[in-house]
């Protein structure tokens, strides 16, 4: 059991974003508190696809797909490279179209989250192509597809398709260190991507520009660099969802850390967009507003989680907000139309590096309200574990290393990151039920160790701590080695609820109400624990929220008002993804979610999209 543990906490690691609306929201209140118990398995499409790794290579795909649902069907993508077409009342395929991704790609995310739909008003009724299903492949291409038979449309670039690798500020140096793992946002007849950029390589990371594409013929219309000024660093990229505001013509960008993540010696500055949601205006790419959650990272604290778009009230109107979260655990409010707080934020001293040419940003933003939503600090006197062998442990670990809180930068002893890369809040977003006036989120409770090694030790050391990630962060005087905090038995160190839910109101900032997430999958787990987890929830008009992303096999339901867990539903492998709801041609209300599995060591992979309904 101990090295299944083990393996799962390697595999958070891995980041990645779902498609869903923009609030993960649905009126749809056909399934209630009162009835949710008896939903049932309505059916189970698999795609059939390999769940092992490419040949000669570590990652197994990550099936992480919200379906979309466009004129009575359900779309998909797959980390293999293919976008289908689903019955929604029978499961059954209607269509498969194959990218034929290139198997000889190193993919750090392995991974596809779905799929995009726009209908063309100029076209008439019936012809090819008026309804097109944008799908990006993990190879970085852009495919246009007739949504009723799967065929590109030939008008769209080079016959249906565009190499996002081209005409790039600065490119990959091989296949898979430039990626797209997110769907395609489509706005004003424009369809406009983002990218995942490999992690800590090198300084010289390809650049991570934002493009907009005419929808009708591919051609680019527009080009966002998040970091124009700045020669050396590259990524500060948008892997998460870009959220849309049509009614206000906005696109809001959430980008990661600039390249390296752990060492900005070559990077001075706080790298003004990166780590940040960035407005721009849709029709010429412009920025609008921006608003920066993290100054000169030195972390991975990337924008991870997509902005959700939501409605306060102020002295009775109505204020349109978007809720930013940070792997932080901060959630900022900001006002949609001005990135303005919504409540005060300030700027605070933090640590400072010791880290020879390193100059750290000397303040951090800090949201007053909500307050942070995980832990951002941890003493040796508080860890945790379940034997005084583990306590022990653990409270050496901490002992040995840089542990000021919250924004401790890298060094060459080792620091604590609290909390670690995963978060905090992550790629499966933050609902907003706009009945109750609430933002829930799913978040992650767990400290990491990053160290600094100097150049000409990179490969002794690399090979003398096989179970740290140890990367090379080429160009710069440092590599970096990073682990998570945990005891003998496997666990983490820090107090548990490993995974929560939280719910806060958008009116006034507070906390209503948090519950620990899911059930870790081991002998002795206790339910107070809560699971880490990777996935996102959504909200129904039924005062329900639904999530999966746990590492056990199940999708839950809450009750939105208290939190109080309802209904459980068995999942033939754990759900590292996004639930989404519809009402099918009969009249029916589906919840579906994509169970691909987090790893083979426990439970199984799978490729299954599971839809329960009411008998």
């Amino acid at each position: 059991m101990k090295k299944i543990i083990h393996y799962l906490f390697g595999l958070l690691w891995v980041i990645g974003v779902p498609a869903q609306e923009a609030s993960q929201f649905s009126p749809i209140r056909q399934i209630q508190r009162d009835n949710v118990t008896q939903l049932r398995v309505a059916w189970t499409y698999r795609t059939g696809e390999p769940v092992t790794p490419l040949p000669g290579r570590g990652k197994a795909p990550a099936f992480e797909p919200t379906p979309i649902y466009v004129d009575g069907l359900l779309y998909i993508g797959t980390p293999y490279g293919k976008a289908i077409a689903i019955d929604p009342e029978t499961g059954k395929e209607r269509w498969s179209f194959d990218a034929r991704i290139n198997r000889e790609g190193n993919y750090g995310d392995f991974a596809n989250r779905g799929v995009s739909a726009w209908l063309d008003p100029q076209a008439e009724a019936g012809s090819p192509c008026r309804r097109r299903i944008f799908f990006a492949s993990i190879d970085a291409r852009l495919f246009a597809l007739d949504a009723t038979t799967g065929t590109p449309c030939s008008g769209f670039g080079d016959k249906g398709k565009i190499d996002l690798t081209a005409g790039l500020r600065r490119g990959p140096d091989y296949v898979g260190e430039y990626q797209n793992t997110s769907p395609p946002a489509v706005i004003d007849d424009l369809v406009i991507v983002g990218s995942a950029v490999a992690d800590n390589n090198r300084l010289n990371a390809p650049s991570g520009e934002v493009r907009a594409f005419d929808a009708r013929t591919g051609r680019l219309k527009w080009t966002w660099d998040s970091l124009p000024k700045n020669p050396n660093a590259g990524a500060a990229n948008a892997w998460s969802r870009i959220i849309l505001d049509p009614e206000r013509h906005l696109v809001f960008v959430p980008t990661g850390s600039a390249s390296p993540d752990y060492f900005g010696g070559q990077r001075p500055g706080d790298n003004r967009f990166a780590n940040s949601v960035v407005a721009l205006h849709a029709k010429t790419g412009e920025v609008a507003w921006h608003f920066q959650t993290v100054h000169h990272d030195l972390w991975d604290y990337d924008v991870a989680s997509p902005p959700a778009l939501f409605t306060a009230m102020r002295d009775g109107r109505q204020i349109p907000g978007v809720a930013v979260g940070s792997k932080t655990g901060h959630l900022f409010l900001l006002n949609r139309e001005t990135g303005a707080p919504l409540f005060p934020v300030e700027e605070r001293p933090v640590p400072q590096s010791d880290v020879p040419g390193e100059k750290a940003w000397p303040t951090q933003p800090f949201p007053t309200l909500p307050v942070s939503l995980v832990p951002q600090r941890l003493g040796a006197d508080e860890v945790w574990g379940i034997t005084d062998e583990d306590r022990e442990s653990c409270r050496r670990q901490v002992a040995a290393l840089r542990n000021e809180g919250i924004f401790t930068p890298p060094s060459l002893r080792g620091s604590l990151v609290v909390p670690g890369n995963i978060g905090g809040l992550h790629w499966g977003g933050v609902a907003h039920d706009p009945e109750h006036g609430l933002l829930i989120a799913p978040a992650n409770r767990l400290a990491a160790v990053v160290t600094l090694v100097p150049r000409d030790q990179f490969e002794t050391y690399r090979k003398q701590h096989p179970d740290q990630e140890t990367t090379a962060q080429s160009g710069t005087p440092f590599a970096m080695s990073r682990k998570f905090l945990r005891s003998p038995s496997g666990l983490p160190c820090n107090p548990p609820p490993f995974g929560a839910l939280t719910a806060i109101d958008v009116n006034t900032g507070r906390i209503r109400w948090e519950v620990p997430l899911g059930k870790l999958p081991m002998p002795g787990a206790l339910p107070e624990w809560g699971s880490l987890n990777l996935g996102g929830p959504l909200i129904t008009g039924g005062g329900l929220l639904f999530i999966g992303a746990t590492f056990d096999p199940v999708m839950r339901a809450f009750d939105v008002e208290s939190g109080k867990e309802l209904w459980q539903g068995t999942l033939p492998a754990s759900a590292r993804a996004v639930p989404m709801t519809f009402t099918g041609p009969s009249g029916k209300q589906y919840v579906l979610i994509a169970a691909g599995g987090h790893s083979a060591e426990f439970g199984k992979f799978d490729n299954a999209i599971v839809a329960f309904a009411l008998p």
